[in-house]
């Protein structure tokens, strides 16, 4: 029977088992999982937050990970500046960076969504305004979240992946995970 794990994986923690990189140890998902055989199924940028999914089953892993599958990955994004119709537009039409064009997404305003405080803190700013979007993405490039925002003037603050089709982050605090079906 294959395992999945849901993981929401704080922010500054690396999405690997091991940290090769520095002289400084980071944290790893060792500091947090200690379930034997599970990877990654994609990845999550040390500065972005929320779920990950680690699986022991090779083709689910590829099925969650690769951009074939299109599996919708739902990301709750604080910005900088304030959200216009054009902006939303640009996001839903598909945003060309150096890589080319991105796929359509799902872009919508949303209120302020109720989240655990991050450690460090966004910086605020009293002059400078910032909003949140619900972006909803079926393609995996490097840094895409906070590349496409950038390119319609909106700078990602924070950044929450909040969903990977059907499973969510929901009722898990940083750090915490769980084991679900994997079918």
């Amino acid at each position: 029977m294959s395992r999945l794990i849901l993981f929401n994986k704080p922010y500054g923690v690396l999405s690997q088992f091991t940290d090769r990189g520095t002289e400084t140890a980071r944290q790893t998902l060792s500091d947090y999982v200690s379930v034997p055989g599970v990877y990654p199924a994609g990845r999550l940028d040390r500065d972005s937050e929320g779920l990950l999914l680690l699986t022991d089953d090779g083709p689910l892993q590829a099925k969650i990970a690769d951009p074939r599958f299109k599996l919708a990955k739902t990301y709750l994004v604080q910005v900088e500046g304030e959200p216009d119709e054009g902006a939303l537009y640009a996001l839903r039409s598909g945003v060309r960076l150096n890589d080319g064009m991105t796929r359509p997404a799902d872009a919508v305003r949303i209120p302020a969504p109720e989240l655990w405080p991050r450690d460090p803190p966004v910086r605020f700013r009293k002059t400078v305004p910032d909003a949140w979007l619900s972006l909803t993405i079926r393609e995996g490039r490097n840094r895409q979240v906070r590349r496409m925002t950038a390119a319609v003037g909106l700078p990602t603050l924070r950044l929450v992946r909040w969903r990977v089709g059907d499973w969510s982050v929901e009722g898990l605090n940083p750090g915490e995970w769980r084991e679900v079906d994997a079918r």
